[in-house]
Formats: C-alpha cells, structure tokens, sequence
C-alpha cells in the first residue's frame, strides 16, 4: 500500500470517527437525537407551504415539492458556511495535536450537517412522489449534484476557516451573508426572468444553479442542465485550489494564534 492510500484511508477514517462524535455530542441526551435535523426544514417546509399557497399564493405547481427541495439544500449550504467559521477555532486541542489533519476540520463541518441534509431526502422523494409521481431515470443525476453542491461549500468552508483564525469577525460577517443569500437565492420563489431587473442575483448565483438541479430531479423529473453544473465547477474548483492552498500556507501558525 502507498503512503498516498495509506494517508487516503486514515484521514477517511479519522473524518468517519470524528463526524459520529460530533453527532453523538450534539445531540447527547436529547429525547429524539437526530431527529432534531428534520425539525428546522420541516418547519419551514410548513411556514412557507402555508403562507405561499394560502396567504400569499405565489400559484407556483406543486409548491410544497419546490420549497422543500430549496429549503434542504440551502439549509445544508448556509449551515456548512456558519459551522465552518469555528471549524478550526472551536477545536483548539485537536489542532494543538501534533501531525493531526488539520485541513480536515472545514470538511467535517460539510460532512456533519450533510447528515442531517441525506436524513431529510426520503422525505422530499415521498413528497415528490405524490405530487409529481414516482421518479423517473434522472435520479441517477442525484449524486453529481450532490457532490457538486458539496465542493462548491467545501471551496467557501476551507477560506471562511482559514480566515476566521486570525479575524474573528468573519463568524458575524458570514452570519449577515448567509441570511442576505437565502433572500437572494430562489429557495422559495421561481427564478427571476431574464427581463427583470434584479436578473443577475438569480443568473450568475452559483446556488440558484444548484437548486435548478435539485428541481429538475425532483419536480421535472428531468437531467439538470449540464451547463449549470459547469458553471459551478468552473467558480468551485478554483476556489477550492486556492482556498487549500491558503489553508495550508497559514495553518502552521494556527497554534500560536489559538
């Protein structure tokens, strides 16, 4: 076995141990454990279902199938990035661990509410199933969301972690930025027309893309639009090289700054 497979498998493992202790923390003694993850999107599945069909109506088919979908994604989306501010400096003694992977820690952020994000996925799929109808051959287009999805937080985690080590603001400013994106994005209104003036906030947002995928699955039953998901390659893998290249250029200082 190489040094590269050997590495491979132990940072595997050490992520796979250290997501179920986080897990096991968080919810330690509660009364229905991680069934407090469905909580938080199933209601606001119910607020926005209420008041955009009855209050409201936005006359938007299958609503409740279109929200739910853009209230799971954003909500696995927004709570990575939050999380991701205190990945390094909530774990003080694991980063004063010597040879401990330190890059891992915005990676378990993602990995821990992307938990609470596979959880909640039967229940959009039951949902869309009575909507809309049994799923069609699309959903084998589910996993390269997915994992689109998670590079694109990756790539934002790893720069908001890195940073957050030397300018704690960055917890707040990260804070205003998400609630400012969930108005922005489309996670409960159709996506503006090209015509509109505020156009842009929907075509050049890299998870309005990713929403349009998960719609596509689920209320079209239809492939996503590749051209989206080159798109979001095209801004996530850069960012990503650059994000863990600073990670790794700064994080020998991350001791002394703790």
């Amino acid at each position: 076995m190489t040094t590269r497979s050997y590495n491979f498998l132990h940072w595997r493992d050490l992520l796979i141990e250290l997501v179920s202790r986080d897990l096991k923390i968080r919810y330690q003694r509660s009364a229905i454990g991680l069934g407090w993850s469905l909580m938080k999107p199933l209601s606001q599945l119910l607020i926005f279902a209420t008041v955009f069909t009855s209050v409201i109506p936005l006359e938007i088919p299958n609503y409740t199938t279109f929200v739910f979908a853009g209230v799971l994604s954003w909500a696995w989306f927004s709570s990575s990035l939050t999380s991701s501010a205190l990945s390094v400096t909530g774990n003080r003694e694991m980063v004063r661990r010597p040879g401990f992977p330190v890059h891992l820690l915005p990676m378990l952020t993602i990995i821990s509410n992307g938990v609470h994000f596979m959880l909640a996925l039967p229940l959009l799929l039951i949902c869309s199933w009575i909507q809309v109808g049994p799923p069609g051959i699309s959903m084998l287009a589910l996993p390269a969301v997915i994992l689109v999805q998670f590079l694109l937080t990756l790539a934002f985690a790893t720069l908001i972690a890195a940073i957050h080590v030397y300018f704690r603001d960055i917890e707040h400013l990260v804070g205003i930025a998400v609630m400012l994106g969930f108005y922005i994005t489309p996670v409960f209104y159709r996506p503006l027309q090209a015509d509109h003036d505020f156009a842009f906030l929907t075509l050049w947002n890299p998870m309005a893309w990713v929403l349009e995928g998960y719609r596509a699955i689920f209320l079209d039953h239809v492939w996503p639009d590749p051209l989206n998901y080159l798109r979001i390659l095209a801004l996530a893998v850069p960012v990503l090289l650059f994000a863990a290249w600073f990670f790794n250029r700064v994080s020998a200082r991350f001791v002394d700054e703790l």
